[in-house]
């Protein structure tokens, strides 16, 4: 009677853990499943030049339009559940300005009337300040969501662009050239870092000399982005003939080939918890762009987009509201 009193208690015991735990397991994974959303940006309409910002859950459902508006708008970058992107509704053809909505294109307004180039930007301070290249010159400006420039920094390159907070904003690591532009002989573009007050400048990456698969106008060293926890560099850069995903520690000691997918890998973005990377796919003849998200653990990659539209492109993370 004890022998079998002792294996019904323990058998209890497991059935009693086994249902407290699965519930928990498969709701923290919902939960992070349901969080995010992605805003890519579409072109709709070729002939008109016209793109939209597009948000997509990312199971894939719920994809949307959230712009819808007649001239450019692409996003760069969210902060939480704030969408921001550059439009030209307002001025002339592709001059640009900064908006903010939220995830659905809702609660819509104006943050500066400062004209930008077509250039990825960054946050700081809990997203209450920006760093932004602006049309003019290759200096970057830092401004807060009132539109009102705290402060300005050379980087002492002919160009720069696509900049990117790091170290709790106090550095930023930057795509920057020899030459004003790679129409230039000697453009030579590489990642930087520099710090916030523009000293200590110091290139990050080196493109493999023999490689000249890139050509001139191919990305040698893309739009960097910050892995959220594992606190490295990641970018796309055409080697050997084909797009990846590289990376590249905040020295600059170690640089590695990051993803190893068949299809061609362009701009990225990482969820805020790190478990997620959502990718630009496409072929090597560019007819068809896709939005594609990795499970960073498995390294499960499932395509969310279809073919409507030609070019679906730049995907970054909102968490929705």
């Amino acid at each position: 009677m004890k022998r079998i009193n002792f294996f019904l208690i323990i058998f209890i015991a497991i059935l009693f853990v086994s249902c407290n735990e699965s519930p928990k397991k498969t709701l923290d994974s919902k939960q992070s499943t349901n969080e995010y959303a992605i805003i890519y940006n579409v072109l709709v309409n070729d002939s008109t030049d016209n793109y939209d910002v597009f948000k997509i859950d990312i199971d894939g459902s719920n994809q949307k339009n959230i712009t819808d508006l007649p001239g450019v708008e692409w996003s760069y970058i969210s902060d939480k559940d704030k969408v921001l992107f550059i439009s030209d509704k307002d001025t002339c053809h592709r001059c640009f300005r900064l908006y903010q909505s939220d995830f659905k294109g809702e609660n819509l307004k104006k943050i500066s009337d400062i004209l930008l180039a077509d250039s990825w930007m960054s946050s700081r301070n809990n997203g209450e300040e920006l760093i932004v290249k602006p049309k003019a010159d290759s200096t970057f400006y830092v401004f807060d969501l009132k539109g009102n420039i705290l402060s300005k920094l050379k980087t002492g390159l002919p160009y720069s662009g696509d900049p990117l907070f790091v170290n709790n904003g106090k550095q930023i690591v930057f795509r920057g050239g020899r030459t004003k532009s790679k129409l230039i002989e000697g453009f030579n573009e590489e990642l930087y870092i520099i710090d916030e007050n523009g000293q200590n400048r110091k290139q990050l990456t080196t493109y493999p000399v023999n490689d000249t698969t890139a050509g001139k106008f191919g990305y040698k060293a893309g739009t960097p982005k910050l892995h959220p926890t594992e606190n490295y560099i990641t970018y796309q850069s055409k080697q050997n003939g084909k797009y990846s995903l590289y990376a590249v520690s905040l020295d600059g000691q170690k640089q590695w080939k990051l993803t190893d997918n068949k299809e061609n890998e362009g701009w990225h973005d990482w969820s805020p918890d790190g478990k997620w990377l959502a990718i630009e796919l496409f072929d090597n003849e560019q007819t068809q762009f896709h939005i594609g998200l990795m499970n960073w653990e498995t390294k499960e990659l499932k395509i969310l987009t279809d073919s409507t539209y030609q070019y679906q492109q730049c995907p970054n993370f909102v968490i929705k509201n």
